[in-house]
């Protein structure tokens, strides 16, 4: 009779989360709901932080502890913790915390890396970048499709360069603003009025405002540049619905296409920003799938896969469009690592699609278990 020790070794997965973005309770509560998604049968999980200050430390498993009680109470990553859940064959309370910007030693020990992070620092290729220096495998996009999508105009410069329309657009730099504000005007004031202002590389709406006129321009950059020195000016797209679609690649490679969905923001709320997306009791409406017309879903997820391929994607993304009144759809922008709890718009679309949340869960593990750690 064989003994525990005989069977086979389960792959291990380190669940990486937190970051030093300003998405980082996001990315906790992301965490949280795929830790208690991963099969622990055929996982050994291990659940990795990065504390705002950039330390990693092996943090607690507990799905409970990384979720959004009120906005005054949002999860984080606290270094001082010495809670570890591993599996049972690798129980310990040893609490291991590095220097600022050094993982742990575990992180060399594990099969897949599992990034769960938001925003610069973690979704914009420098995270992957040390996994490929290091041959580590990892879920996701790769360095290139990481930084391309997270900045917001070089995003849409390749989008556009495949064939996809995009908003008109300008970019002001902090330095550009602060050595020319007559000119950098002149610039915003071409595109017309309203316009978002946004974080060039921001995301969960941190830091967006409408901007109706002229006399607001100043305080919604100042806004913007609190979360990046580089900030994308773009036309409102007035009257639009917002729809999304969210791809996954088959083992083979190929991308799929969910069904597509549709949101509506409602209450107060003039745009969906941070508190229509995350906190409870909010008013925002979700239509999966969305009421569309087949010939416009279709194009709709043809658009998605090719700009999926465009940026070099792998492993999943959530392309967002706007269709506008006149029945043409715009690309909004490309997400390499969506809002991934089970009430979030992606896992919602592919659960609708026929893949419930476990099962992404574990295609995406799957995914990054069988690509090479090289060049591809």
């Amino acid at each position: 009779m064989n003994s525990p020790s005989d069977a086979p070794r389960k792959p291990r997965v380190a669940v990486v989360f937190g970051g030093r973005s300003s998405e980082h309770a996001i990315s906790c509560v992301t965490a949280g709901s795929v830790l208690a998604a991963i099969d622990t049968e055929a996982y050994d999980v291990v659940p990795i932080g990065i504390a705002v200050d950039g330390r990693w430390v092996l943090e607690s498993g507990d799905p409970e502890r990384l979720r959004i009680e009120s906005p005054d109470r949002l999860p984080q990553v606290d270094g001082d913790r010495a809670t570890i859940a591993l599996s049972p064959d690798r129980a310990s309370t040893d609490l291991v915390v590095t220097e600022p910007s050094q993982p742990p030693r575990t992180l060399g020990e594990v099969d897949v890396v599992f990034p769960l992070l938001h925003g610069p620092w973690g979704e914009d290729g420098t995270i992957q970048g040390m996994f490929e220096m290091a041959g580590v495998r990892y879920v996701g996009a790769g360095v290139l499709a990481s930084a391309v999508s997270m900045d917001k105009a070089y995003m849409k410069v390749v989008l556009a360069a495949a064939g996809l329309p995009v908003m008109p657009s300008v970019t002001v730099t902090a330095r550009e603003w602060a050595a020319d504000q007559v000119g950098c005007r002149a610039r915003v004031d071409a595109l017309g009025y309203p316009l978002f202002a946004k974080p060039a590389r921001g995301g969960s709406s941190i830091g967006i405002s409408k901007v109706h006129d002229g006399s607001e321009l100043d305080d919604a950059l100042a806004e913007a540049f609190r979360e990046d020195p580089k900030v994308l000016l773009e036309v409102s797209a007035e009257g639009a619905r917002e729809v999304e679609c969210g791809v996954l690649q088959a083992l083979d490679g190929t991308p799929e296409t969910s069904l597509p969905a549709e949101l509506r923001v409602g209450g107060d709320h003039e745009f969906y920003d941070f508190a229509a997306k995350y906190l409870p009791g909010e008013h925002t409406e979700i239509d999966i799938p969305a009421d569309l017309r087949d010939e416009t879903a279709a194009r709709l997820r043809a658009m998605a896969a090719t700009a999926f391929e465009a940026v070099g994607c792998e492993g999943l993304a959530r392309v967002d469009f706007f269709l506008l009144p006149d029945g043409n759809l715009v690309v909004n922008e490309i997400n390499t690592m969506p809002g991934f709890t089970p009430t979030s718009m992606y896992p919602q679309m592919w659960a609708a699609s026929g893949v419930d949340y476990p099962a992404l869960v574990d295609r995406l593990i799957q995914l990054a278990l069988a690509r090479d750690t090289g060049l591809r």
